[in-house]
């Protein structure tokens, strides 16, 4: 199986490659168009500022490509929140996968989050082995109010979608190779997933 993650000077790349690693997988990382098509799963992570990732998707032309996937794809944390329409930070137009715009917490909580935190009203397979209410590790500012691609939940003053499915692209708010085993179990899922559409989940 040939995995790659998506490399556009975002992301805590290692980590999760050292994830996939102890799950017996070796993941490549690539910004090249057709070595990213022609992968099996693909993992577009992200950690920093919504306006600078855009750009730099942009300059690379990857903003056209992730769009066009037809394998698997998993955005991990701001990799999820680029997936979705627009986004509050950087007033910054996202790549229009997942139908949802992300804001910012208001005032009431905390921010960023940061630790541990539940994920609830799973609906997907990309949670087989995973029980309602296992603790995931957060770290943001953002977040996707709750909406129709939803397929996990998490509370923090408000309820929010904290993890997302369309098609063949999934992304998790959460960062699985920092969540210990459900984390683990979670990418471990991805990597066994074939295509399904969101009614093949229900």
């Amino acid at each position: 199986m040939k995995i790659v993650i998506i490399d556009y000077g975002a992301g805590n790349i290692q980590s999760i490659k050292f994830a996939i690693k102890r799950l017996g997988y070796e993941a490549d990382l690539s910004s090249d168009a057709e070595e990213i098509r022609n992968a099996d799963k693909v993992i577009f992570p992200g950690v920093g500022e919504a306006g600078s990732a855009m750009r730099m998707l942009r300059s690379t032309g990857l903003d056209k490509v992730i769009p066009t996937l037809k394998h698997p794809v998993l955005g991990i944390c701001l990799g999820m929140q680029l997936m979705c329409n627009y986004s509050e930070e950087g007033d910054t137009k996202g790549l229009g996968i997942f139908d949802a715009d992300v804001k910012r917490f208001d005032n009431s909580v905390k921010v960023p989050q940061i630790g541990w935190n539940q994920i609830t009203n799973l609906d997907s397979h990309l949670f087989d082995h995973v029980e309602n209410g296992e603790y995931v590790y957060l770290v943001h500012s953002y977040y996707v109010p709750e909406c129709a691609d939803e397929i996990a939940r998490t509370e923090y003053g408000v309820n929010y979608s904290t993890a997302l499915h369309r098609g063949n692209f999934y992304g998790v708010q959460f960062h699985p190779e920092k969540s210990s085993k459900t984390g683990e179990q979670i990418l471990k899922n991805f990597l066994k997933l074939e295509l399904r559409t969101k009614s093949d989940e229900v």
